[in-house]
C-alpha cells in the first residue's frame, strides 16, 4: 500500500469460505487492476475452522492492497462487517458477500448515489432496475420476502430489500452506523439502516444484478428466529426514537440505458 488514502475499501466477511474465496479474490483483483484509484480489500475471517485465513494470506503475499482481519472466534456476520468497516481507511466503504452474488460491475450505480449526496446506497433485488439472474430455492425466497415485508411494515417503511449483501457507505456514515452495532449476526443489516435513518443519513435503494450462489450460512430455523426477535427489538427502538427523527429514503429509478 502507498501512503495515499484509499478512495474505496471493500469489506468482505468470511466464515469457512476456503472454497469460494480464490475465485472471488481473483475477480476483485481483475476488476481493480485496470483502475488508477487507490483501494484496499479487507477480508474479515469470522473464526473459520477451515483454511480461510491461509487462503487470504497466500493471495496477500503478492497483493499489497489485500489485508486479513481475524476475529478470535465466530461472532457473526454483523461482527465481521463491523470490524472491517471500522478498520477501513477508504473514503467510501463497500460491504460485499464472499460469493460476490452481486458483481462488482454494479458498484458504479451505488457510487452515483453517493456522488449525489446520499450517505448509504444499498443494492436491491426488489426495485426497478434489479435483475435476479438465478433465484434462491423457493422456500428461502419466500422467507426473505416475508421478512422484508414485516421489516417494511414495522421498522423501515419504504425499503423493499434490506438483506442484499452489497452496500456502500461514506466513511462518515459507516462510522455512525457501525460504531455501536448491537446485532452481530444476520439481523445487523436492518439495525444499520435504522441507525442511518435515525441519524438523518440519506439512504438510496438501487436495483442491481444478483445471482444466487450455493453455500449460504443462514439457518432458516435458528437464524430466522433470531432475526424475528431482532425485528421486534428494532420496532421498539424505532418507536422510542421517532420524536424529532427525519427519514430520507430514495428508490432509484433506472436510467434509460440501464433498462
Amino acid at each position: 500500500m502507498t501512503s495515499q488514502q484509499p478512495s474505496l475499501t471493500v469489506v468482505m466477511p468470511a466464515f469457512n469460505e476456503e472454497a469460494r474465496l480464490p475465485l472471488s479474490l481473483r475477480r476483485i483483483r481483475e476488476f481493480f487492476d485496470g483502475s488508477e484509484r487507490p483501494f484496499e480489500v479487507l477480508v474479515v475471517d469470522d473464526g473459520s475452522g477451515d483454511r480461510t485465513p491461509a487462503v487470504v494470506r497466500e493471495y496477500a503475499d503478492s497483493w499489497p492492497q489485500l489485508k486479513l482481519i481475524s476475529l478470535s472466534r465466530n461472532q457473526g456476520k454483523g461482527a465481521a462487517v463491523q470490524a472491517g468497516m471500522l478498520a477501513a481507511s477508504g473514503r467510501r466503504r463497500l460491504f460485499t458477500d464472499a460469493d460476490l452474488s452481486t458483481p462488482l460491475e454494479e458498484l458504479s450505480k451505488l457510487e452515483l448515489q453517493l456522488d449525489a449526496g446520499v450517505g448509504v446506497a444499498i443494492g436491491s433485488r426488489a426495485v426497478p432496475g434489479s435483475r435476479v439472474e438465478r433465484h434462491q430455492p423457493l422456500h428461502r425466497e419466500l422467507m426473505g420476502k416475508s421478512y422484508n415485508c414485516l421489516l417494511r411494515l414495522l421498522v423501515l417503511p419504504g425499503l423493499r430489500d434490506t438483506q442484499c449483501g452489497f452496500k456502500l457507505f461514506t466513511a462518515e456514515a459507516a462510522d455512525a452506523c457501525f460504531r455501536e452495532l448491537e446485532f452481530l449476526r444476520f439481523g445487523f443489516d436492518a439495525e444499520v439502516l435504522l441507525r442511518a435513518r435515525l441519524k438523518g443519513i440519506k439512504v438510496a435503494e438501487v436495483g442491481v444484478a444478483w445471482r444466487n450462489a450455493p453455500g449460504t450460512k443462514v439457518n432458516p430455523l435458528t437464524d430466522g428466529g433470531q432475526m424475528l426477535i431482532n425485528l421486534w427489538q428494532l420496532r421498539r427502538r424505532r418507536g422510542a426514537s421517532l420524536v424529532g427523527a427525519t427519514f430520507f429514503t430514495e428508490s432509484v429509478q433506472p436510467t434509460r440505458s440501464e433498462r
